[in-house]
């Protein structure tokens, strides 16, 4: 998912710098939304782990 982010924020810097203000606002937003499903799913990773033990 890391992957993913970085992809999509390089793709929005490479328009931003171009002149595609709306798109790389798009993929900007693409990728807040994938860090935070990234975020979630590490918490409840680690809370799950924590009931395990």
């Amino acid at each position: 998912m890391i992957r993913l982010i970085v992809i999509f924020l390089i793709i929005a810097l490479v328009a931003a710098i171009f002149g595609f203000g709306g798109v790389a606002e798009g993929f900007a937003d693409i990728a807040k939304i994938i860090f935070y499903i990234f975020l979630v799913l590490l918490v409840i990773s680690l809370v799950s782990r924590l009931f395990r033990r």
